[in-house]
């Protein structure tokens, strides 16, 4: 009798070793060569207060960081474009075959950047390749989103789905820590002078490094079944833009009206946010790049379990939440921001734990909301749009209100992009542990 009980446990046990190693791996492939992909973006924000006069030369250094803001946007404008490109190309051919595309066109730019001569020494060209390399990295951030989305809500079980998707920003925060640490580290334990000469290129190179390692991953990974079945059925379409708009516009302009605030919420906590202590607040750059750091580590940590309470409790609550905190409390606590340590953490801690909520189960909702044919297309197109348009201005306008000191025009400006998005959740449909389509 004791025989057969140990022969049934282990048959019941057998199964789950398998299935949670297959878990693992999909979640490693799908998100490793995310985390290198935005490495590579994020440094240029992060090291642009070194470089922009180097590329952007003037008197005035607000002017000059401006014009290397303005280089950020022109690489976000170029996203709808790698969204909807590589988001078709996705739909065509795989979503493994988007993801390695995206991961060599960040691999090349990267090294580009890492090299490029300064005004100094080539001229007008220097910023020229510069805004070159930006935009090549946006056609693949661009289509990176869409791709990788795809790719993990499509292989995760319909109960586990919010749990797999917060992956994707998991992955993202990694790369993000990873910039944000190494600017730590840089800033701590070398000169300005050096950080103005040669440093900045450290990072670029690393990244190009890194993205060589990321398709070196990716290149081996299997196709998602759900892409798999409709190939195998002989379903793959070519389907324009207009076509997906024209059959998909409620699900499209549902995924624009919730992207609105992230959008901000992303580029001001992540991206712009030690740029903006250090000019506003004062706070020393090594400071504000920990504040940054410590802020990311937590938001990583929520990810998983936000992600899984989803799962359980359904995707609106929590979206609700994300909304409401940014609507009633995001001025407010930015206008604490002054030289101390402790406050800086607090308002990156709000941003991101706050945003962790939206973050956790963004890949999910997107994916329950469109078919499989046109998936990878209709979100990357949709979301990198709004992105685009409002992440990609976000730095910018901020720093030029700044330095005129009307920031609150700014968040007024977030609070009505808070409203959107907060009318859009409460509008949209509970899709938790629904089948894809």
């Amino acid at each position: 009798m004791e025989m057969q009980t140990s022969q049934a446990q282990d048959l019941a046990q057998a199964p789950r070793a398998p299935a949670r190693r297959t878990a693992v791996r999909t979640i490693f492939a799908g998100s490793i060569g995310n985390t290198v992909e935005w490495f590579d973006w994020s440094v240029y924000t992060v090291f642009a207060v070194y470089f922009s006069k180097q590329f952007f030369p003037g008197q005035d250094s607000t002017a000059a960081l401006m014009s290397t803001f303005a280089v950020f946007a022109i690489g976000f404008f170029m996203r709808p474009l790698g969204g909807w490109l590589i988001g078709a190309f996705s739909d065509r051919y795989g979503r493994r075959s988007a993801l390695t595309l995206c991961i060599m066109m960040m691999a090349g730019s990267s090294f580009v950047i890492a090299i490029l001569p300064t005004y100094a020494q080539i001229g007008i060209w220097a910023p020229v390749l510069m805004t070159v390399a930006r935009m090549v990295q946006g056609l693949s951030v661009g289509g990176e989103y869409g791709a990788a989305t795809t790719y993990l809500t499509e292989s995760a079980p319909a109960a586990r789905r919010g749990f797999y998707g917060s992956f994707l920003y998991f992955s993202i925060a990694a790369g993000l820590l990873l910039a944000s640490g190494m600017a730590w580290l840089m800033t701590r334990y070398m000169t300005p002078e050096a950080l103005h000469e040669y440093g900045w290129r450290i990072p670029f190179f690393l990244g190009g490094c890194g993205s060589l390692f990321g398709f070196w991953l990716r290149h081996g990974v299997d196709e998602t079944q759900a892409f798999t079945r409709l190939k195998a059925a002989g379903e793959i379409r070519r389907r324009s833009l207009g076509w997906v708009w024209r059959h998909h516009r409620g699900a499209m302009l549902r995924l624009m009206g919730s992207t609105v605030l992230p959008a901000f919420s992303f580029y001001l906590f992540v991206s712009y946010m030690p740029v903006y202590a250090m000019r506003k607040g004062g706070v020393p750059p090594e400071l504000a790049f920990q504040a940054s750091a410590i802020a990311i580590a937590l938001f990583m940590l929520a990810l998983p379990l936000c992600g899984a309470l989803s799962d359980r409790l359904g995707r609106r609550p929590q979206l609700v939440a994300f909304a409401l905190a940014n609507l009633l409390f995001l001025y407010p606590v930015v206008s604490l921001l002054d030289a101390d340590f402790r406050t800086l953490l607090l308002i990156e801690c709000f941003g991101m734990l706050t945003y962790a909520l939206y973050a956790s189960i963004a890949p999910s909702i997107m994916a329950e909301w469109f078919d499989t044919q046109v998936r990878g297309v209709g979100i990357g197109a949709a979301y990198n749009l709004v992105v685009a348009l409002i992440g990609g201005t976000t730095p910018y306008l901020l720093t030029w209100l700044s330095s005129r000191g009307q920031e609150g025009w700014f968040f007024l400006y977030v609070g009505c992009g808070a409203f959107v998005t907060l009318v859009t959740f409460c509008k949209m449909p509970e899709t938790r542990g629904m089948p894809l389509r």
